[in-house]
């Protein structure tokens, strides 16, 4: 096996049309366009139709879009009644599992519900089902999911906050939902690759999806990067425990990237907003401890902050519960994950990769009263 190819590292396993990555001169694009261009100029919503359907939408695409958007808001009573039934202390990410396996029982991908419908439904369907569990677990409450806000992150913020969001707090989190969108083949994207390459449906495809963004080492970078800036009090100490960290040759989550190997090009997105937001709330001390830590990173290391660690900052300042940082990472991304899925049924070959065998040499069965 090649040195490079563990965990498939630097190796090219298929062509997409939908993003590029870390591409030499081209930067991060989706469809073309750049990331700069996107998160300054349009809404999250706009972006969602292009990764989806390859194009930017014209002003009536769009407000028909949005209409099926806050159509999707709505949670079948099944839905409601499995998400009394999980409880408190359950995972966020397995909510979110959870409520798209059921709706797929209850609304199976058909004639009727196409892949196209279930993927304009299930972007507000989630922030309904994430939110409605959080309500009825914290404070036994069936909360009214309907919220008539036609963006994402408007009908996120009403419904956690309970009244119509401040908009620069909405663009906020819409610059925050272009940027986690689409990032090419990254595992939860090539999982859910993965499983449409069997002819399975759409909803499997997704929660194959989640369910490899649970995992540690993709999804959640965020919510830890969280707990390390909540770990200090001021710059000084921030500075010596980052130091610390990189002594004990420990993993410091927000930084670096497997593609990117000088700068993620997002984070100077993010990051603007992380500092407006604290200067907002005057409330600036979060903030120049993330610094400190960069800082540190960066000078010691040369190990750049990544789209993660002032992504984080962000949901803080907006009042977003940290254990909600991934389940925003899958609400956001399901854009990308519809495009991936759609791109490799329009051309499908079965996903089947080799493997170098390592094990024993051929050798004879032993029958159970001749081992010892």
């Amino acid at each position: 096996m090649d040195e490079k190819s563990g965990g498939l590292a630097g190796i090219t396993v298929g062509e997409t049309a939908i993003s590029t990555v870390g591409k030499k001169g081209k930067g991060l694009t989706y469809r073309g366009y750049s990331i700069e261009d996107l998160a300054n100029h349009a809404r999250f919503e706009e972006v969602a139709y292009l990764l989806i359907h390859g194009t930017l939408p014209t002003k009536v695409e769009l407000n028909t879009y949005k209409k099926r958007l806050i159509q999707g808001q709505s949670l079948p009573i099944a839905i409601c009644r499995v998400l009394e039934q999980l409880p408190v202390k359950t995972n966020p990410m397995d909510v979110l599992r959870t409520a798209v396996s059921t709706l797929g029982c209850l609304e199976p991908e058909s004639l009727r519900h196409t892949a196209e419908f279930i993927a304009d439904k299930l972007m507000s369907f989630c922030v309904s089902s994430l939110l409605y569990w959080y309500a009825f677990q914290t404070n036994d409450q069936h909360l009214t999911v309907i919220s008539e806000q036609n963006s994402i992150a408007g009908h996120f913020l009403y419904l956690l906050q309970g009244h119509v969001p401040d908009a620069e707090f909405r663009k906020a989190l819409d610059v925050s939902l272009i940027l986690y969108a689409e990032h090419e083949f990254n595992a939860s994207t090539f999982a859910a690759r993965v499983c449409t390459s069997t002819e399975s449906d759409f909803y499997s495809a997704i929660v194959a999806a989640i369910g490899t963004l649970r995992g540690p080492l993709h999804g959640g970078a965020n919510e830890a990067a969280m707990k390390m800036i909540n770990q200090y009090d001021d710059v000084p100490s921030a500075e010596a425990g980052t130091r610390l960290l990189l002594e004990q040759k420990a993993v410091v989550m927000g930084f670096g990237h497997r593609v990117y190997k000088e700068s993620d090009p997002r984070t100077s997105i993010i990051k603007p907003w992380a500092k407006k937001l604290a200067d907002r709330f005057g409330d600036p001390k979060k903030f120049l401890i993330a610094e400190a830590i960069e800082r540190v990173m960066w000078d010691e290391k040369k190990i750049f902050a990544n789209l993660d660690f002032y992504s984080a900052l962000v949901y803080f300042y907006l009042g977003i519960p940290t254990s909600f940082f991934t389940p925003l990472f899958v609400i956001s991304r399901l854009s990308g994950w519809t495009a991936h899925i759609r791109e490799q049924r329009a051309n499908n070959r079965l996903i089947r990769p080799l493997a170098d065998y390592i094990g024993p040499d051929p050798r004879p069965y032993v029958g159970i009263s001749e081992r010892t």
